[in-house]
Order: C-alpha cells, then structure tokens, then sequence
C-alpha cells in the first residue's frame, strides 16, 4: 500500500483523536487513541484504494517531501 501522509490530532468537540489522510479526500478515521485513530485510518486507506482500482480510478500519487539540511 502507498504510504500516505496521515494527520492526527485530538478533537475535543468529538472527544477522541481524528486521523485525516490529506491526499485522499475525504478519508479520515475516528478512534478513543492516538493508535486507535491510526489503525482505523489505515483500515480506511485500504478501503479507499481499493474501491479505486476496483472502479478504474487512478490512485492519486503521493506528496513528494523535500528535507531540508540539518
């Protein structure tokens, strides 16, 4: 599976952590944990390629990330 950029931060409207996946819109995932918002978004990455390839749809390409000199 590509490895895709996941955002994690706590929600405190929603009471748990939220996981967004950037480059795949509209992906996120829900979870009580850090880890359990990352396992849930994986789970949702998966399904969300999948359903692509399945419908002929392009996979969109991953960010390219420069780093910068320490």
């Amino acid at each position: 599976m590509p490895r895709y950029e996941v955002d994690i931060f706590w929600s405190e409207e929603d009471g748990g952590f939220i996981a967004n996946v950037p480059e795949l819109p509209y992906c996120s995932a829900f979870g009580e944990t850090y880890e359990e918002a990352l396992k849930e978004a994986l789970a949702a990455m998966e399904l969300y390629l999948s359903t692509l390839r399945e419908e002929g749809t392009e996979v969109p390409a991953l960010r390219s990330r420069r780093h910068l000199p320490a």
